[in-house]
């Protein structure tokens, strides 16, 4: 019986994360130093710098280092000026000195550094092709077999036993299923069709793996469902995708371990108490 399985969905916030993100400035000085630009606007004597609106207009558009134009800009402008002014307010208000709000001022600049020593090192150890390509065959390797099974599902193990006797005296595992089973493939003959084991409750996956190609259960398998008698009809590696097709999902996976990798190792060198 198949099983229902739940991804785990994490948000960042945009904002920071294009905060780490600045479209590169080719654009140097003849001392090799980045001239600062121009500030986009002043509110209340306080300069808002090209930079800080580069990135709040990353930030608005998804992402995109696309420099935003006309109306588009305008309302990014408006946006991050009132911003500003309610910064200031609660500045006023003296909402920079109540703990929760420091706590939360710290947490941010805490991920945002993160963020940037992360990329620093992504940039500077790239996964390189050997590493993505191994990482793939690893991947492959350790790809499950998938299996074509029948099943028929019944209240109570008296009944599962007595349809073992049946088959044991010759009858029909697709009959048997269509007469005697509760599960709606019984109508298909109990065929549940090509699936891999992880899409299955544990005891019914554990079942379908012990047994030979041609051969169904001795003895009935318990699940949360109820009881089954199951028939493995043929088993099969799975289809395995062309390289460079997935080579740009690889290299992100491969890139994410090697960062893990560096996480894992500043632990071991940090001074650490719970």
């Amino acid at each position: 019986m198949r099983k229902t399985s739940f991804s785990l969905l994490v948000a960042s916030a945009v904002l920071l994360a294009a905060c780490t993100r600045p479209a590169e400035d080719t654009t140097k000085t003849a001392d090799g130093a980045t001239p600062a630009k121009a500030a986009v606007a002043t509110i209340n004597g306080q300069k808002l710098s090209a930079e800080l609106f580069d990135a709040f207009a990353m930030a608005v558009s998804g992402g995109s280092q696309e420099p935003l134009e006309g109306e588009q800009r305008e309302q990014a402008l408006d946006q991050l000026i009132n911003m500003t002014l309610a910064a200031q307010a609660a500045d006023k208000d003296g909402l920079a000195k109540d703990p929760a709000v420091q706590a939360r001022i710290e947490l941010l600049r805490t991920q945002i550094l993160a963020e940037a020593a992360s990329e620093k090192y992504m940039k500077a150890n790239p996964a390189t092709d050997e590493e993505i390509r191994a990482e793939f065959d690893a991947q492959v390797a350790q790809m499950p077999k998938e299996y074509k099974a029948r099943h028929i599902l019944v209240e109570n193990k008296e009944s599962a036993d007595a349809i073992i006797v049946k088959l044991q005296g010759g009858g029909d595992f697709a009959k048997l299923a269509a007469s005697e089973s509760k599960d709606s493939s019984a109508s298909n003959g109990g065929d549940l069709g090509w699936f891999s084991p992880q899409t299955m409750v544990k005891p019914f996956a554990d079942a379908v793996v012990a047994l030979e190609k041609g051969k169904y259960t001795q003895q009935p398998v318990q699940s949360e469902f109820g009881w089954h008698v199951i028939l493995l009809e043929d088993v099969r590696s799975p289809e395995v995708p062309e390289f460079e097709q997935v080579k740009p999902q690889v290299e992100m996976f491969t890139q994410r371990k090697k960062l893990q990798a560096y996480l894992e190792e500043l632990r071991k060198t940090a001074s650490i108490q719970k």
